[in-house]
């Protein structure tokens, strides 16, 4: 969702507003309506796609306001590990006093009306962490980066849902336990692809085993 829309800070402030009613009444049309009423404004105008719409932009929102507390930090002197732990702490974060909104947007995900853009707005999420972490990978990287971090950001933001610790420091520990292992996964791959190297050519191994006991070819007489 372009942040350049003219209707982008009303809803922005709509979807703000409707956060504490999203507690009781979940992403509905109740919820939106008193929202609605609040700012004096008309959910439908802003909202024609009812809750379906309003979760959509509750994640473009999220992520833009990750973005912004992201630039705010001094990335560029982060390794990135601390980067990328950065991009999902931020994230989680700000929306820490509206965990139930979140909670209940992801319980609506898996929902044929939600199902597509609930995936498209997790990867959005994923995808926007690496890039704010540096990464331009264009390669077979590039999707196994976001698929490993989708792992990551799914189990921390599932732990950190029913976090009571204060200042979430068992979400914050939980997190560097699961990033410290994606980060061992280059180590393994790079293992793995050096052992490969030292292993023979399977199909020279396959030529010179019928050669050694395939059924013999006799010349014809002369």
């Amino acid at each position: 969702m372009s942040v350049a829309d003219p209707k982008t800070s009303q809803r922005d402030a709509l979807i703000m507003a409707a956060l504490p009613h999203v507690a009781f009444d979940g992403w509905s049309r109740k919820t939106l309506t008193a929202a609605a009423e609040a700012q004096g404004v008309n959910y439908d105008h802003l909202f024609p796609g009812g809750p379906k719409q309003a979760v959509a932009h509750f994640m473009d929102l999220a992520d833009r306001k990750m973005i912004e507390d992201l630039a705010a930090l001094d990335l560029a002197s982060m390794k990135v590990r601390a980067r990328v732990t950065a991009g999902v702490k931020v994230r989680l974060e700000r929306w820490t006093p509206h965990r139930e909104a979140v909670r209940r947007a992801l319980a609506l995900a898996p929902l044929p009306p939600f199902a597509g853009e609930s995936l498209r707005g997790f990867y959005r999420t994923v995808d926007a962490i690496w890039r704010a972490a540096g990464d331009r990978a264009t390669d077979f990287n590039f999707y196994t980066k976001r698929g490993l971090l989708a792992a990551v950001y799914g189990s921390t933001v599932l732990f950190w849902l029913d976090d009571r610790s204060e200042g979430c420091v068992a979400t914050w520990a939980f997190l560097d336990r699961r990033i410290a292992e994606v980060m061992q996964f280059p180590q393994w791959k790079a293992k793995v692809t050096e052992r490969l190297k030292i292993l023979p050519d399977p199909r020279r191994a396959l030529e010179r085993f019928a050669e050694r006991f395939g059924p013999k070819t006799r010349r014809p007489a002369s």
